[in-house]
């Protein structure tokens, strides 16, 4: 039953049995009106927005070896007691607030708790994602290290005595100094204002600088001596600026909210810190869009309402195909490139060029002579010569072209020395770090930046190179190109393969603006997502060799020995089984979800040694793991011996039998290492074995970093994650490790999936995924 609250599978089965169904007496027992009552209780969800609050945010330090240093020895603490999803409605919720103090051997104990209690409210309750604070009223001692987590309690009625509880936050680590620096006041003198409760107004926009000043905190006596700051995105903090007060330009990467973290010291070293958000404007829009999402003909350019501003596409020789980037969407119809009132849903489209086909305005759409920007979703059919993505008309050339370029094999962007009958498109170029890969979507941006006198190459959000304009920026005249370039007075390089969602824009926009049109989400802020993969053991036929790709995209995956078909699922035998894609169904450097259905099978797991790490599915690289989803043996537990009514099974002198011995371990998402030292995300609770569990996993490029769902549970903090380009094969049941296939799986796996984009949140994953 635990279970399946945490949504670790989708159905339940409940009965209302006698002990033994053929005797009589033992319905006895019931009324004729038995029933079966169950109380819905909202499943808590560790808090949010916690740390020590400061009056404009919360300061929260991780690293137990660099603790955050807090001079207030009753300090307001911070929690917005939260549910699952799905458990919102009704809740009851209340916040625990816990304080453990560090021994001098290293341990930890309970802090005394406050006169009031460590509950927050201290009567009634509140509702999901109420903020909550609680002073702790016992002072805490000079000189000690103290750790803080905070817990939500889901309460059955308003008896209040009864209750479920989440996990913790991550422990807050912080130590007592009454002499140090208090928070120090931060105070926005020009384009961005802070965010404060009822309030937050966006400005300025990424790229552009604000005006700050930090000083000592009001009413105190601090003589502050120097300041830091850094923003989100930041791995490092700026260099110190001395001085009682410092005036600062911050420049923020990216719109949407920006948390700006401040540190001060005296002139003994101590620190002080504070923190706020501020809320920053979207850029420019864009002077073109298109999403190809018509059913047939023209392409409708969505930057402009009005028909006379619209700079729409003429397609010839080009298709709409229904594996468009952004997956399934709920969109307004557009007829006659007009938007209507009425939504509709369906899959959306894309372009499918081949054989010379294209797409191009019927005039010049950029000033290409100032800073612009072009991006594109493409999805590449195959190497072996250039291909053009964007372009647009000059009398002889492109002034830019932005594609794939076979003689170094990277997505490359190139910008043309003149518009001549004769000019190089290599002298300003910049290229991929990685090797471009086919039949993958891939995200491709080019920015131009006449004031800084640069170009640059995004692939997937992520600045490739950069390369310096040395002729400049020259004025082109013509219609933009969408899967062609013009150059030395013909078109060259046409594209084949599929192109979506092109955006181009007057200006150079920012590595943030470029991170976020490479995650594109929806009206309600969830990521869309394209499922480029799917195979359903479960209907697959028994004594099948191979599993057809129920996507679009052809991707079909064969099975090896040691695995086989059996009409309900692939079974695995753990030693040699397998099966495996002959290609990568999602470029690992972009946003990707990866999700699957497996039960693990715990006898044969009792032959493995600890730490025996048993790979569900995955990426492989020529050297490793890109990633995977595995199950890691962490050790071994006691289970009593129970028959099919959870009732003790006794040996022959009625005694319970002893009970057995079964492995136990952990499931995990990140990359696979011969060594075991790989970044992942485990899961919160020991793995259900010999049962149906859904896994799912992400990889966010923008934030760079990865989430492990069991259902849809999101399972710990997400995790900070380098991505790395698989190659080869998609495997199933196995791991490609030093050289070698290992790690095989021992289970059934019931499902298998994978999608272009990382979905959002608890709520999306049940939405998409369905765990």
């Amino acid at each position: 039953m635990r279970d399946f609250a945490a949504g670790k599978f989708s159905t339940l089965t409940l009965m209302l049995k006698a002990k033994d169904e053929s005797d009589t007496v033992a319905w006895k027992r019931f009324d004729d009106d038995a029933v079966l009552k169950v109380i819905y209780v909202g499943k808590p969800a560790a808090p949010t927005e916690y740390g020590l609050e400061t009056g404009t945010g919360q300061v929260c330090s991780k690293n137990s070896a660099k603790p955050t240093v807090w001079s207030d020895p009753t300090p307001n603490l911070a929690a917005t007691p939260q549910t699952a999803s799905g458990g919102e409605s009704g809740a009851m919720l209340r916040a625990y607030f816990d304080i453990d103090v560090k021994n001098s051997d290293g341990s930890w104990s309970d802090s005394t708790e406050p006169e009031a209690g460590s509950l927050k409210p201290t009567s009634g309750h509140v509702g999901d994602g109420a903020d909550q604070n609680k002073t702790w009223t016992t002072p805490l001692i000079d000189g000690k290290q103290y750790r803080y987590a905070a817990y939500t309690r889901s309460y059955y009625d308003t008896t209040y005595a009864k209750y479920l509880g989440s996990g913790a936050s991550p422990f807050c680590y912080f130590t007592i100094d009454s002499a140090a620096p208090k928070p120090p006041t931060i105070t926005f003198n020009s384009v961005y204002t802070a965010c404060l409760p009822g309030s937050c107004v966006p400005g300025g926009k990424p790229g552009t600088a604000g005006r700050v000043t930090f000083g000592p905190a009001a009413g105190s006596t601090d003589v502050n001596a120097a300041y830091t700051y850094k923003l989100t995105g930041d791995t490092d903090w700026r260099p110190w600026r001395s001085g009682a007060t410092v005036t600062e330009y911050i420049t923020p990467a990216d719109s949407g909210t920006v948390v700006l973290e401040v540190m001060t010291k005296d002139s003994l070293n101590r620190p002080g810190e504070n923190k706020v958000r501020f809320l920053v404007s979207e850029g420019a829009t864009p002077v073109g869009k298109w999403s190809f999402n018509e059913t047939s003909g023209v392409g409708y350019d969505l930057s402009a309402a009005s028909p006379a501003l619209r700079d729409d596409v003429t397609l010839a020789g080009a298709s709409r195909t229904s594996n468009g980037r952004r997956g399934v969407v709920t969109e307004r119809t557009i007829t006659d490139g007009v938007m209507g009132a009425t939504t509709a849903t369906g899959e959306d489209k894309g372009l499918w060029l081949a054989n010379s086909a294209y797409g191009s305005t019927s005039g010049k759409v950029l000033e290409t002579q100032a800073s612009y920007t072009v991006a594109a979703w493409v999805r590449l059919d195959a190497t072996g010569r250039n291909y053009s993505v964007l372009g647009q008309d000059g009398t002889h050339s492109t002034p830019f072209l932005l594609g794939y370029c076979q003689s170094v094999n990277r997505w490359c962007f190139r910008l043309a020395d003149a518009d001549a009958a004769a000019t190089s498109l290599d002298n300003q170029r910049a290229d991929s770090k990685q090797p471009a890969s086919a039949k993958v979507w891939t995200h491709l941006a080019g920015v131009v930046d006449t004031q800084a006198k640069k170009l640059h190459l995004y692939v997937n959000g992520v600045l490739q190179n950069s390369d310096d304009l040395t002729t400049g920026a020259w004025s082109s005249s013509g219609s933009l190109q969408i899967g062609r370039a013009k150059y030395k007075g013909g078109y060259i390089d046409h594209f084949t393969g599929e192109i979506d969602e092109v955006t181009v824009w007057q200006e150079a926009k920012s590595d943030g603006d470029i991170a976020r049109d490479a995650n594109p989400v929806d009206t309600n802020g969830k990521a869309f997502a394209e499922l480029v993969a799917h195979y359903n053991p479960e209907a697959a036929a028994s004594g099948a060799t191979s599993l057809t790709d129920l996507s679009n995209y052809g991707n079909t995956v064969t099975l090896g020995s040691g695995a086989s078909l059996d009409g309900t699922g692939l079974v695995l035998n753990g030693s040699s089984g397998s099966a495996t894609a002959p290609r990568r169904p999602v470029d690992d450097t972009g946003s990707f979800t990866v999700a699957t259905e497996v039960a693990v099978t715990t006898s044969a797991l009792a032959s493995k040694p600890d730490g025996y790490r048993a790979q569900i599915m995955g990426q492989r690289t020529a050297t490793g793991s890109s990633w995977g989803l595995w199950f890691e043996k962490t050790g071994t537990d006691s289970e009593p011996v129970v028959d099919e009514d959870e009732n003790p099974v006794l040996d022959e002198n009625g005694n319970p039998v002893p009970p057995k011995i079964v492995p136990v371990g952990r499931w995990h998402f990140g990359r696979l290492t011969a060594d075991g030292t790989g970044t992942s995300v485990a899961s919160d609770t020991l793995a259900a074995l010999d049962t149906p569990v859904g896994l799912v996993g992400t990889f966010d490029s923008r934030t760079k970093q990865i989430t492990l769902y069991v259902g849809s549970e999101i399972q710990g903090d997400r995790l900070e994650y380098t991505a790395q380009a698989g190659t080869g094969e998609l495997s199933i049941g196995k791991a490609w490790l030093s050289g070698a296939w290992g790690n095989f799986l021992p289970g059934r796996i019931t499902d298998i999936r994978l999608w272009a984009g990382a979905v959002t949140d608890e709520t999306q994953v049940t939405a998409v995924v369905g765990y």
